[in-house]
């Protein structure tokens, strides 16, 4: 029951398209493969191959290149992640990295075969540790847990929509709603710390001065065409809408 209160409603439906669209792609690569045109279809059937070289090489990257959250270095960060996976009742607690960040303020969550983790960047992290904004930083960290809780850093989920992914406004739309059910994760596991995503709008540093439901208003004002066409090609819900949902826990985050 709590984890289909946490899933944004749209997200299962959107799944089941982004799955279909990959589907009707292979069956298609096969039969044409039948047929005698071997190229474009070994390209598609490959596919399956690309998505775990990609996940393997992103995940060595960070064991290799990140600073592993451990019980003696961050152990304030590691008893987050420990707080989360035991508040979304995971089985196992997943790998944390902080990876250096060259001023992008980005987290991120992936695996590779049974393994999962986060990786948080150096200028995210310095919010919850040199800023001092230990919230913030555990909202940050509740939401990237909450992808993995969720079963958005499986393998066969990320094969299953590779193909929608390259379509325009497809692939998208299922992150979106993917991004919306790790905010209810995240707000869940630390509902005070929702508003330090006015990081992502101003910066670390300005973000303390900003109205944080100033921005969530503007969701009912500054709508329009084109807002809803960068909402639409945008993997992540637009500030001003991913706010709105979070101010107002009674209606879900707008996907379109």
């Amino acid at each position: 029951m709590a984890e289909r209160r946490l899933r944004h409603p749209r997200e299962i439906p959107l799944l089941v398209v982004c799955v279909g669209v990959t589907l009707l792609a292979v069956v298609g690569a096969v039969s044409r493969a039948y047929s005698g045109e071997p190229n474009q279809p070994l390209l598609l059937l490959s596919i399956p191959a690309l998505v775990y070289f990609v996940r393997g090489q992103q995940y060595a990257r960070q064991r290799v290149n990140g600073v592993r959250i451990t019980e003696n270095q961050f152990p304030e960060a590691h008893r987050m992640v420990t707080e989360a996976a035991a508040a979304f009742r995971m089985k196992k607690v997943p790998e944390a990295y902080v990876v250096l960040g060259n001023g992008e303020l980005n987290a991120f969550a992936s695996g590779h075969g049974f393994r999962r983790y986060v990786a948080v960047t150096s200028d995210l992290f310095e919010v919850g540790d040199r800023l001092a904004d230990a919230d913030t930083l555990r909202f940050v960290i509740g939401h990237e847990v909450g992808h993995i809780a969720a079963g958005h850093t499986s393998f066969w989920r990320q094969f299953g929509i590779s193909v929608a992914n390259v379509i325009p406004g497809v692939g998208t739309s299922l992150n979106r709603a993917q991004e919306y059910t790790a905010d209810n994760h995240a707000h869940a596991f630390c509902p005070e710390g929702m508003q330090g995503l006015r990081v992502l709008a101003a910066g670390k540093y300005l973000y303390p001065a900003v109205d944080f439901h100033d921005i969530a208003a503007r969701a009912r004002t500054d709508t329009g065409f084109f807002v809803l066409l960068v909402n639409l090609l945008s993997s992540h819900p637009v500030n001003t809408f991913r706010f709105a949902a979070l101010a107002d826990r009674t209606r879900p985050g707008r996907v379109f």
